[in-house]
């Protein structure tokens, strides 16, 4: 299962088609609501729809109003409650309340608009789509919300008329290392949403044979991470226990943005790696960048359970910071 929402870029592929195309948006939730803010539906003309604004509860009245909405050229702005009754049946405990924005491409939602954020999102570039509710006024920014791109959060702003869309590029998943935990690690973060990708210099490690599908680069570290780039949606995990491999990309992550760098061994192991740090010139702040030893402290033994502490770690991070 694909878990990337692509939304944007169906919608514009169906409008291009001369399918018609409308994305449905969640712009406010209330209570238990089964998807968060931002979380879009694509409908084509003939009906056919990807994506999920409720996980299966109101997708069908959505559908409806969509198909209403590209016949008139019109905006629409939907309210659903979903029931106790509903939200069970797609594994919630208990129901909410939900605020759909459905927009036509062309009529409502520009196609030059809806271009540029396609291109924006396959450059990896984060962008904002701003609609205002009660205008109609609709861009694109990137130079704007800065505490919004961090927390990756859409939503309406103080005056409750504006409505701003995140988003931000894919995460990403760069494993220095292709051991064993690595192999437990790459699915598990592929189903949280990571793009992982595998370096390893070592043909023997870094084979499809170890991890069929991923992609795999066999340069030296800090070559491939130069290729693959650090963003600030990018985690970083070091797993050989060769500082000859994980300190050249200890020295690029360091100077990056990315919102996460583990690195493995013990505390022993760890002090050294800060001392050779300091060496080289880091400053104390930016050593404590680095988790080390990886991961949370939940008593993990075997590749999976150090996999689960990881990925534990790298979602404590990116939500709260911490």
């Amino acid at each position: 299962m694909d878990v990337f929402e692509n939304a944007p870029e169906q919608a514009l592929a169906w409008h291009q088609a001369g399918r018609g195309a409308v994305l449905a948006t969640v712009v406010e939730t209330w209570g238990s609501a089964p998807r968060r803010t931002g979380a879009q539906l694509v409908i084509a003309g003939d009906g056919e729809m990807q994506g999920s604004v409720s996980g299966g509860c109101v997708e069908g009245a959505v559908v409806l109003e969509a198909m209403e909405a590209l016949e008139k050229g019109e905006q629409r702005l939907l309210e659903y409650g979903v029931s106790d009754g509903d939200a069970f049946a797609v594994g919630l405990a208990c129901g909410g309340t939900i605020r759909v924005l459905v927009e036509p491409v062309g009529s409502v939602f520009p196609a030059d608009i809806l271009a540029a954020l396609v291109a924006s999102r396959a450059a990896r570039h984060a962008a904002a789509y701003e609609v205002n509710i009660t205008t109609g006024a609709r861009r694109l920014v990137q130079d704007a919300y800065p505490e919004r791109f961090a927390r990756d959060q859409s939503g309406f702003e103080a005056e409750g008329a504006v409505f701003v869309a995140i988003h931000n590029p894919p995460l990403r998943l760069a494993i220095v290392g292709a051991v064993h935990i690595a192999q437990a690690l790459v699915p598990m973060a592929r189903t949280a949403g990571y793009d992982p990708v595998i370096i390893d210099p070592r043909g023997a490690f870094g084979s499809q044979a170890r991890f069929p599908g991923e992609k795999i680069l066999a340069d030296w570290p800090d070559e491939a991470l130069a290729e693959v780039g650090l963003d600030a949606r990018t985690a970083l995990v070091l797993l050989t226990h060769d500082p000859k491999m994980d300190d050249p990309a200890l020295h690029l992550a360091l100077k990056s943005p990315c919102f996460y760098i583990g690195a493995l061994g013990s505390k022993r192991t760890h002090a050294a790696r800060v001392g050779r740090l300091q060496d080289a010139g880091f400053t104390q702040p930016e050593i404590a960048r680095v988790h080390g030893p990886i991961g949370l402290d939940i008593g993990a033994s075997g590749p999976p359970e150090i996999a689960v502490s990881i990925l534990a770690e790298m979602t404590q991070k990116l939500r709260r910071g911490a």
